[in-house]
């Protein structure tokens, strides 16, 4: 009999403390809003972001300090770290009734921050638009997900997406690598070189300008470039399975089933493109 009730007074206790972690916040309005700020100085070289299954808006402001406000359940940090800046969200533990379309961050940051950015996204979705920003580096490392970028000005740009769909407008950048496992890259009004390592998927970019190189290696999926129509270029592309192809009008031109090379206009900037499966179109 004793031994009944203390595995009965177990089996409260652990409802209790499930059920307590649960809906601590706000009882069952699933959570309520976190804040944390962090002052800006100069000694913080980057700002971090780190977030996962909440929908991230970066809000550009008139302000010397980064500020972070999370609507839902979970904890949030903002804090130095070195001469890092940290804002991290994370979910709890025994958070099994948490909808991921109910936790929001917002992050504000001083619009003249001329540093880096570190993003790194699990899953959830990201909006930021720069306002004409102008950064050293900016690093996007996505799990799943939707982004949307617009109005940058990056001197190096990384991209690495294992799945989701990234929608960037206004991007200039000196180098720019996009890394793309699976999932949709579409990239409108494009400056700088490009070097895209294409696994599977769809990737997209129009070029306002070409003013540099260009690399692709495409293993599987779809890859459209539409370059300005007074490109200056040499094309060198490679095909093991499947199709390259271009509207531009290619003197010199040495195309069979497994490569296409040519030049247009003076052929000052290289275009390198290598197809294992899949088609690329210039245009």
């Amino acid at each position: 009999m004793m031994k009944r009730i203390v595995v009965l007074l177990l089996i409260i206790t652990g409802l209790y403390i499930v059920f307590y972690q649960s809906f601590q916040f706000n009882g069952f309005a699933f959570g309520g809003s976190k804040d944390g700020r962090a002052e800006l100085s100069k000694t913080i070289d980057s700002i971090e972001i780190n977030v996962g299954s909440v929908r991230t808006t970066i809000i550009p402001e008139d302000r010397n300090d980064v500020e972070a406000v999370l609507t839902g359940k979970g904890s949030l940090t903002v804090k130095k770290t070195g001469n890092r800046l940290l804002v991290e969200t994370k979910k709890e533990m025994f958070n099994w009734f948490s909808f991921s379309g109910k936790r929001q961050l917002k992050v504000y940051i001083p619009k003249d921050f001329n540093r880096n950015m570190n993003i790194q996204i699990g899953s959830g979705s990201l909006d930021f638009s720069g306002k004409s920003m102008k950064l050293n580096k900016l690093s996007l490392d996505i799990g799943s997900g939707n982004v949307n970028l617009d109005q940058l000005e990056v001197d190096e740009f990384t991209h690495d997406g294992s799945s989701g769909n990234v929608e960037i407008d206004t991007l200039t950048t000196k180098t720019g690598t996009f890394d793309l496992s699976s999932g949709n890259l579409d990239i409108k009004h494009y400056t700088g070189s490009l070097n895209a390592d294409v696994s599977s998927g769809k990737f997209s970019v129009q070029m306002d300008k070409l003013n540099d190189s260009i690399d692709i290696d495409l293993s599987s999926g779809n890859v459209n470039l539409d370059l300005p129509d007074n490109a200056d270029f040499t094309l060198n592309g490679n095909v093991s399975s499947g199709n390259i192809s271009s509207e531009f009008p290619l003197t010199t031109t040495n195309s069979d089933k497994k490569s296409l090379k040519g030049t247009h206009g003076s052929g000052k900037h290289k275009i390198d493109i290598s197809v294992s499966s899949g088609t690329v179109t210039i245009n």
